[in-house]
């Protein structure tokens, strides 16, 4: 048997203008994404956005259907939307 040490540094902003201005733009992306949701069932709006390695910026949203919980998550269909 080995021991392995895992370790992590965070970054803890007391305000949301404190962020580096992408991470506030994929913010206010995922947000805007988050009023495309479609949630009647857990009335839960969750939006993604994601950024790609060209700079574009990719959205997604949850997605319920009738047979709940089923569905898609916010980050999956975002995901989708950029290999599509």
């Amino acid at each position: 048997m080995k021991k392995i040490t895992i370790s992590a540094d965070l970054e803890v902003y007391d305000a949301e203008a404190e962020l580096p201005q992408e991470v506030q733009d994929l913010m206010n992306k995922a947000m805007e994404a988050r009023e495309k949701s479609y949630s009647p069932y857990s009335k839960f709006r969750v939006g993604a956005a994601l950024l790609l390695e060209n700079g574009e910026i990719v959205t997604g949203s949850n997605q319920e259907n009738a047979s709940y919980p089923a569905g898609l998550c916010a980050e999956r269909t975002a995901i989708f939307y950029a290999g599509a």
